[in-house]
């Protein structure tokens, strides 16, 4: 089997979907416009639909006969950022832009409701499910909080993101740990303030926080396992307001990714402890905020085998790689599959307009895979509530 034919033949309304979506980014929690025409479509086609799951989150149930229920999920918000892509739909919000393929990913999972609501060759119940708020924010958690599970039962529950860099229409996917945990910290050096002509008369906290940036790079070289992987990323550093003062604090914000929750649990004690004695052995004070953002992304071994051979029946076995490598990358879809047993899957989006990647203002999703994203979708539902 390739791309559905039906699917196919509603390539281009996907496309305008997609598009339109694109034209109007929507951050987290705020994705009104967009969960509004998901959900007007979705009733269109006759799909019950629930809205306001995690406030602009939308349900749509489709139930053909007796059976078990699976969950079909997208993501719909987008990041912030200045489009640079010069496309003729782009942005029209300055300052927001979908630039990891949201828009993609709902106008695919749309065309595969639209699809299922008129063949309905299946037996069972499809929830489709349209996520606000992904980037940064959880509203996979606040979905599962709010009673996504426990409102609308299901044994199942898969995900599936656009992968720059991937050919175009190949499948990835791999049983165990697919992205990394989340965390985010913020460290606030308190010291003495001078003047920059008079260090002998401060506590320097650029120094003291300098010297906590180099400690911590020799944190996962050092005390993780090889075998495992971990980040450990700096990203903000402020301090002083002006040339000739040595400020009085210094503050350092940065990430932290890991696989494994022992792995995760060393790094936070050990960047504090190192952070603590660095401050304590120069006369400092320390201020620490360290934040779990989103746990590891685990797919299920017999979920992860549906998925594979859901994307082999519409791109053949030889277009899906059933062991690719993990991603430091992470992704709130694991709050759900803390749930439930499912699987997270990327498709390949081609190399990307001048090889940009994920969260690049000038990334764009591959109109091209918009077919065989929906046709994953049909297929998976198809084999998982076979009417056979």
């Amino acid at each position: 089997m390739a791309v559905y034919p039906e699917i196919a033949s509603m390539h281009q309304d996907m496309v305008v979907w997609r598009r339109d979506i694109h034209a109007h980014p929507e951050t987290a929690f705020e994705e009104f416009r967009t969960s509004e025409m998901v959900a007007r479509l979705l009733e269109n086609w006759g799909i019950e639909v629930t809205r306001g799951l995690a406030g602009t989150g939308v349900v749509g149930t489709l139930r053909q006969g007796t059976g078990p229920a699976i969950g079909l999920r997208a993501d719909m918000d987008a990041l912030h950022g200045h489009e640079a892509t010069g496309a003729a739909y782009q942005s029209v919000h300055v300052g927001k832009m979908h630039a990891c393929g949201h828009d993609g990913h709902t106008a695919m999972l749309l065309g595969a409701a639209r699809y299922l609501a008129a063949s309905r060759k299946f037996r069972g119940t499809v929830h489709f499910i349209f996520q606000p708020a992904e980037e940064n924010e959880g509203g996979g958690r606040r979905m599962v909080e709010e009673g996504l599970f426990e409102r609308f039962p299901m044994a199942s529950v898969y995900g599936m993101h656009n992968w720059p860099g991937a050919p175009e229409g190949v499948f990835g996917v791999r049983s165990g740990p697919v992205m990394a945990s989340f965390d985010v910290f913020e460290a606030v050096v308190i010291g003495r303030g001078a003047h920059g002509a008079m260090p002998h008369l401060s506590i320097d906290p650029v120094l003291i926080a300098s010297r906590m940036v180099c400690a911590w790079q020799g944190v996962v070289a050092r005390t993780v396992d090889p075998l495992d992987s971990a980040v450990v990323s700096v990203t903000q550093f402020h301090a002083g307001d002006t040339w000739n003062v040595i400020p009085e604090r210094a503050m350092l914000r940065g990430t932290v990714r890991s696989f494994r929750p022992e792995v995760r649990d060393h790094l936070e004690q050990t960047l504090r402890r190192m952070a603590e004695g660095i401050c304590v052995g120069a006369g400092a004070s320390l201020e620490w905020c360290y934040d779990r953002r989103y746990p590891a992304t685990v797919n299920h071994e017999k979920e992860s085998a549906i998925a594979a051979q859901a994307a082999a029946r519409v791109v053949g076995a030889e277009n899906v790689d059933r062991n690719i490598p993990a991603s430091m990358g992470s992704e709130d879809f694991a709050f759900m599959l803390n749930q439930r047993p499912g699987c997270y899957i990327r498709l390949g989006n081609g190399p990307g307009r001048d090889g940009c990647m994920l969260h690049n203002p000038g990334y764009d999703f591959n109109d091209n895979i918009l077919s065989t994203g929906a046709s994953y979708w049909a297929a998976l539902v198809e084999g998982e509530l076979s009417l056979s």
